[in-house]
């Protein structure tokens, strides 16, 4: 393999936010009547687009939400992470020893992904190169954000490699053809690399991972 561009999703890889994202998402869907556990919460819905969520909300409750619904969670979730987030732990001081091109490929929308990465600090070493689910007509598990990316950079997708800590950017990031490195720190290892990742648990080893692939 000859990797030109590493692929980064934003959620739990660049950023803190999934706890925070799953607290704020469990506590609206309760509201409006779906019964379920924050644990099922970040199981069924951790990585998916805002559509695909919806969608499957939709489904279990046998209603379309309401329509203030989407509206609500960016403002709850927005002010939530302007106070709380904070980026992954060693994730700055990879990216200082990471020399291929790098993006951001994410599920949220743009306003999300931008606030992500400015109250982190993270958002100069990806400008210009940030790329949406709202893309693409298909959000992950599908392989089309991730190959949307690959095309705007300019680089074959076999020439990748994806960054991803949930089991649908993993399924995603393989159905591109892509190498995926999975991020473990909060996912299940072991279902991470069932669904085709190379697995790690500290930002500080992605680099020698990277270099390994290019020797």
């Amino acid at each position: 393999m000859n990797p030109s561009l590493i692929i980064f999703d934003c959620d739990g890889v660049l950023v803190d936010s999934e706890p925070i994202a799953s607290r704020i998402f469990h506590e609206l869907v309760t509201e409006i009547g779906l019964n379920i556990s924050l644990e099922e919460t970040v199981r069924r819905f951790e990585g998916l687009s805002d559509q695909d969520s919806i969608r499957i909300i939709e489904e279990k409750l046998r209603r379309p939400v309401p329509g203030s619904f989407m509206e609500n969670h960016d403002k709850r979730l927005f002010e939530a992470l302007s106070r709380e987030l904070e980026p992954i732990q060693n994730i700055s001081a990879a990216l200082e020893r990471i020399s291929i091109p790098i993006c951001v490929a994410s599920s949220g929308p743009y306003a999300k992904i931008r606030l992500s990465l400015g109250v982190t600090q993270l958002l100069p070493k990806f400008e210009g190169r940030i790329f949406s689910a709202t893309d693409v007509s298909r959000g992950k598990p599908f392989p089309d954000l991730f190959l949307h990316a690959a095309e705007k950079m300019g680089v074959p997708s076999k020439n990748c490699i994806v960054v991803e800590d949930s089991v649908y950017g993993v399924q995603a990031g393989v159905a591109a053809g892509m190498a995926v490195l999975g991020y473990a720190e909060r996912t299940d290892p072991e279902i991470l690399r069932k669904a085709g990742a190379t697995v790690f648990d500290d930002m500080l080893n992605l680099p020698e991972l990277i270099k390994k692939s290019i020797d």
